[in-house]
């Protein structure tokens, strides 16, 4: 909820709140404003292009030449010493993660009718930050679910035995919502979104979203080719996502070259 500051702290606290909230939803559908948008534009096809094409082919060649040799190495289900994978796999689950966001953006919006002058400022400039994490979360798992249910395939042992080429289109069960891993996609979208507002912390991202994909390998939850697919989804949702929010002069700026830094 990135709406300017000019909202009069002299008018009621509810008057400032819903004002804040409707002008917030404004600013994310409006017109693009920003400089040098259509030069940030052919950098996000550039990569986003690159990282689908890279993505399919090494889905394509794990299906083939991975997934099934993987499944064996993997312990067996409720193995004890799978607690590692148990202990951590939840912090890629796409509902506790928007949840965690959506009350984070919640308690930021309650608090701003409480502040002025220079808090107001960095409130409004870090819940911009925060907003844009939800919604680079939030694309990519909505187009994963769509994704899921079309492609139907079936998770591992699903039909009593390790088969990479098991498929069932439009089943939708969640045995064969194996591709994409929601937790991959989930883990790398937050990991990207958090590394392109602090790139101090991209390292630690990319240790958390590799080991929430690890996970969910370990548990046999997922094919190797679903968590590559995941994370190929949750790079690109997040790219996206960040074009559109700077394009909108929300937490992003556009250099003269188009490249996308962080306000």
């Amino acid at each position: 909820m990135s709406a300017p500051s000019a909202i009069g702290e002299s008018r009621s606290y509810p008057a400032q709140l819903f004002t804040l909230v409707g002008r917030s939803g404004r600013q994310l559908i409006r017109s693009p404003t920003a400089p040098h948008r259509a030069e940030a534009t052919r950098r996000l096809r550039g990569q986003a292009l690159w990282l689908l094409a890279v993505g399919a082919v090494l889905v394509v060649a794990l299906m083939f030449g991975f997934d099934a040799t993987e499944i064996g190495l993997m312990p067996p289900r409720g193995a004890p010493g799978a607690w590692p994978a148990r202990a951590i796999t939840d912090f890629g689950k796409d509902s506790y993660v928007l949840m965690t966001l959506a009350a984070v953006l919640i308690v930021m919006a309650l608090a701003f009718p409480l502040l002025g002058g220079a808090s107001r400022h960095r409130l409004l400039r870090i819940t911009g930050h925060v907003e844009y994490l939800f919604f680079a979360v939030a694309l990519p798992v909505f187009s994963t679910e769509i994704i899921k249910y079309i492609v139907g395939r079936g998770r591992p042992f699903v039909g009593g035995r390790a088969n990479p080429f098991n498929f069932a289109p439009f089943a939708g069960t969640e045995a064969y919502f194996s591709f994409p891993s929601a937790h991959a996609v989930t883990a790398f979208a937050l990991a990207l979104g958090v590394a392109s507002i602090w790139p101090r912390w991209r390292i630690p991202m990319f240790i958390y979203a590799v080991a929430i994909a690890a996970s969910r390998l370990m548990l046999l939850a997922h094919h190797p080719s679903d968590v590559v697919g995941g994370a190929v989804l949750g790079f690109v949702g997040a790219l996206a996502m960040r074009n559109w929010f700077a394009a909108r002069e929300i937490g992003f700026a556009i250099d003269e070259n188009g490249k996308i830094v962080p306000r």
